[in-house]
């Protein structure tokens, strides 16, 4: 299979339980006790309209995101990725995550979810303090978690991540390193380690809780660091740590600025049909109701688009075009260069020049100018095939993309 071909596929599952007071993702308290199963024949109705933009390539990874995908039975997996399958080609090997909170999982679910097909899954920890849990506005406690990580072994889902989060209100460092010492001992194959952030529209950042300060933090991550490397996970991007072998290929497609579709109500995609000037970003109505809402609208329109006339409709293309939901928006020839960095300086080994080449059209030497300043800054350095960013570039990694817009 080459690498043209190869396309990742995110699915967004948009409810929780509950929103935490950090969270700045599209998802939505449910009111019901589950979610409506019927949400899974909107996102086959969605992929048939965006199929004849993707119809020649083969699904390498799958990513069930949210909100909480693990409020979804097993069944619902089973009958979304079984159809999908019917309709365009899968990887033999394709890397199929979900994301799980250790409050929603049900006794022997994960059995379920692996029968269904799923071969990976990303579980959302956050840390191992109870109080620090309360603060954060989790509903699970540290034994759920430690219980959904038995079980997963159990069910023989070996392949899994653990979302840790550090700087947390009220942590000190001893609090910080005793989640990474318990993380270590239960041996995920990835570790997901991030800072939290006050993002904007969330409750945290209408009202900040007391956070450690940037040196505090500084020194957490520093430390842990340290620690997660004398386990054996080797850190690879700024926030991804994995055991070899197991570095996640989903999000290496996203860093890599490879191709995806997006499914789901806020879900993104990127596509690309001719360099350059064909590479286009897409966008899913946010709101579910609306989601469902233009999904209903547009099937409709494609189905009375397909019954016309040949002399009214050329191709399957042009009823892509007309019956499609949310926005498709091509990028600018002159933003690919920061679209690229935007993810590939966040790789601890950068990027191959090879790399941008292919997947922008572009020539490396449009780079070079934007890289002899960084270079000259101490910001970025050669890499094994091309440029990566330093540990400083890395600290100031939001102002060394910025420069690619110049």
């Amino acid at each position: 299979m080459s690498d043209h071909s190869k396309l990742a596929l995110y699915v967004h599952l948009p409810w929780c339980v509950r929103k935490c007071p950090y969270c700045d993702f599209n998802s939505h308290q449910l009111k019901t006790p589950k979610p409506d199963s019927t949400y899974i024949d909107v996102l086959l109705q969605d992929f048939e309209l965006d199929r004849p933009l993707v119809e020649d390539r083969c699904i390498d990874s799958v990513f069930f995101g949210g909100g909480t995908p693990s409020l979804f039975a097993p069944e619902d997996f089973a009958r979304l990725l079984q159809a999908l399958r019917q309709r365009i080609a899968f990887s033999d090997d394709a890397e199929i995550t979900l994301e799980a909170n250790p409050g929603t999982i049900e006794r022997g679910r994960f059995a379920g979810y692996a029968q269904a097909g799923i071969n990976r899954v990303s579980l959302g920890a956050q840390t191992f303090a109870p109080q620090t849990l309360k603060l954060l506005g989790r509903i699970h406690t540290p034994q759920d978690t430690l219980r959904a990580v038995d079980e997963l072994r159990a069910a023989g889902l070996h392949n899994f991540n653990i979302d840790l989060m550090y700087a947390l209100p009220q942590q000190g460092i001893d609090a910080a390193l005793t989640d990474i010492k318990i993380v270590c001992e239960l041996q995920p194959s990835h570790i997901s380690y991030y800072q939290l952030t006050l993002e904007p529209g969330t409750v945290f950042h209408a009202r900040p809780p007391v956070l450690p300060d940037e040196e505090l933090a500084w020194q957490i991550q520093t430390e842990s660091q340290r620690l997660l490397a004398a386990a054996g996970y080797q850190q690879y991007e700024v926030s991804a740590y994995a055991k070899s072998g197991a570095r996640c290929r989903h999000n290496l497609n996203y860093w890599l600025f490879g191709d995806y579709l997006g499914l789901g109500a806020g879900a993104h995609g990127k596509l690309t049909h001719h360099l350059p000037q064909g590479i286009m970003r897409t966008t899913k109505p946010k709101q579910p109701r609306e989601y469902q809402a233009q999904v209903s609208r547009a099937t409709q329109v494609a189905s009375a688009t397909q019954v016309a006339s040949a002399a009214q409709v050329a191709s399957v293309a042009q009823v892509a075009s007309v019956a499609q939901v949310g926005e498709r928006q091509g990028i600018p020839i002159n933003q690919l260069p920061f679209e690229f960095m935007l993810n590939a300086l966040r790789l601890n080994e950068g990027f191959a020049t090879r790399d941008f080449e292919t997947s922008t059209g572009l020539s490396a030497e449009a780079l070079q100018p934007t890289v002899e300043r960084a270079v000259a800054r101490g910001l970025m350095e050669a890499g094994a095939a091309g440029w990566r960013a330093t540990s400083l570039g890395l600290r100031f990694l939001n102002d060394l993309q910025m420069s690619f817009l110049e």
